[in-house]
């Protein structure tokens, strides 16, 4: 005999706990069903903890450059990672105790810890018990890959998840993959006072960027003590002493590296091996990844995929926009859709990457005729008056429409200035509002008018 619902809801990440919500309020019954803990990826070992982290090591690398402002200070500075954790922990301690108890309060919401699987398209099996409703929404999200190097099953290693627990400096981190979360540890723990190795196959760092902004993200955390080992395959692992031992290919040449710890940050795989979609009819791509449409619609009507594990978006700004849009489907009766939905992410390096539509290869692969402008830091007051002026600021514009293509911008406030831009695009306005505006001053933000009176042809 299974129990009846109305709506289930499989994994309690970003989108989950809040469409769950929503559903309840309209007095249907809702099982929320998640195996490990709410919050999902941002709350327990993404965003909310890896931030709170940076922050640590900022105010390490502040206070190592106190001098550079004229304030000193006696004695080296210290980090202590037990205290550094303890703080990060209660940072996602309060966050899920606000969410577990907000999710315990809803009278119609069953909150069910264990993990699911389909018995049929209306059907899911939760440990002894089945449990059914017409309507069922996937949100469980991706993991850290897990490559299959020969002795990597015999060694000790490190994921985005289990470095949370790590309250102990390392003594040399080698990371295996230099894409965003990969150098936000890289810089991360070099500031925390440890030697820091990063192991690419690619020939640099964040391959998805332009090569100028990879370029700067590269000298900047070099200039930090980051060692990069580019166009480098690792062959096998192996344990040497206390630590482990990497065999490496760099072209025809081999060697090796040895490190106290090991970070695997080679992206994600969606979670969908323990959901026996099969059993529900449900469609995956050759990745693993649940197939949507725009709407967010599997190919079985009455099933829902939202975040990470369709495939259509790895941050929690996405997941969150896709409980938006599902409730406005299924809810409100509207028709929003992620067909026009502008890319926009950032990486939380120091100084923080904001990016926004498209890249400059992208619109130069497109064959439009665009427009473009860059400026350097260096010609920002307030990166000066900061006493950080590394990066640069770069616009694309179709020289049409006058509409902004895309933004990237590496710098101090970066992920927050871009989103100055952002609104332009949504709005569909000309990029000469913005030029038009009155800006305060001493700010990022004032010389964006300024980057777009440089604009010129796309050569």
């Amino acid at each position: 005999m299974s129990d009846q619902f109305d709506a289930i809801v499989i994994g309690a990440g970003q989108a989950g706990p809040f469409l769950a919500a929503r559903l309840a309020a309209t007095n249907k019954s809702v099982a929320l069903v998640e195996r490990n803990h709410l919050g999902g990826t941002c709350v327990n070992d993404g965003c909310t903890p890896t931030k709170t982290l940076v922050a640590s090591a900022r105010a390490a690398w502040m206070a190592r450059h106190a001098g550079d402002f004229g304030v000193s200070f006696k004695g080296p500075v210290r980090v202590d990672m037990k205290a550094v954790k303890a703080r990060k922990d209660a940072v996602v301690g309060a966050s899920v105790q606000s969410l577990t108890e907000w999710i315990g309060g809803i009278e119609t919401l069953d909150h069910i810890r264990s993990e699911a699987s389909f018995v049929s398209p209306t059907v899911v099996k939760i440990g002894s018990r089945t449990i059914t409703a017409p309507q069922i929404f996937i949100n469980t999200g991706a993991t850290a890959n897990v490559p299959d190097w020969p002795g990597l099953s015999t060694v000790p290693y490190l994921t985005n998840s289990s470095i949370m627990d790590l309250d102990s400096l390392p003594s040399h981190l080698v990371i295996v993959g230099a894409s965003y979360i990969g150098l936000e540890f890289a810089q991360m723990y070099t500031r925390f006072g440890a030697k820091v190795t990063v192991i690419e196959r690619g020939d640099r760092p964040a391959a998805r960027e332009d090569q100028d902004i990879s370029g700067w993200i590269r000298k900047i955390l070099e200039a930090e003590g980051v060692t990069f080992l580019f166009n480098t395959k690792v062959e096998s692992v192996a344990r040497a002493g206390g630590g482990i031992l990497l065999s490496l290919k760099t072209g025809s040449r081999r060697a090796s590296v040895e490190g106290s710890h090991l970070l695997l940050a080679l992206g994600r795989t969606p979670n969908t091996g323990a959901l026996n979609l099969a059993a529900a009819g449900v469609a995956v791509d050759e990745r693993g990844y649940i197939v949507t449409d725009e709407h967010l619609r599997t190919n079985v009507p009455g099933i829902w995929a939202m975040g990470d594990v369709n495939g259509r978006g790895a941050f929690t700004h996405t997941s969150y926009n896709e409980y938006e849009i599902v409730a406005d489907n299924v809810i409100d009766g509207g028709s929003r859709s992620v067909a026009n939905r502008i890319p926009v992410y950032g990486l939380f390096i120091d100084p923080p990457l904001g990016r926004i539509g498209m890249s400059e290869a992208e619109v130069r692969q497109s064959g439009r005729k665009a427009l473009l402008a860059t400026r350097p830091m260096t010609q920002v007051a307030r990166a000066r008056e900061r006493g950080e002026t590394q990066g640069m600021m770069k616009v694309l514009v179709d020289a049409e429409t006058r509409k902004i293509l895309g933004a990237a911008i590496l710098g101090i406030g970066g992920d927050e200035v871009v989103q100055s831009l952002l609104q332009l695009m949504a709005a569909g306005t000309s990029y000469t509002t913005m030029m038009e505006t009155v800006h305060i001053h001493p700010t990022v933000s004032e010389l964006l008018p300024t980057l777009l009176a440089d604009l010129e042809p796309l050569n």
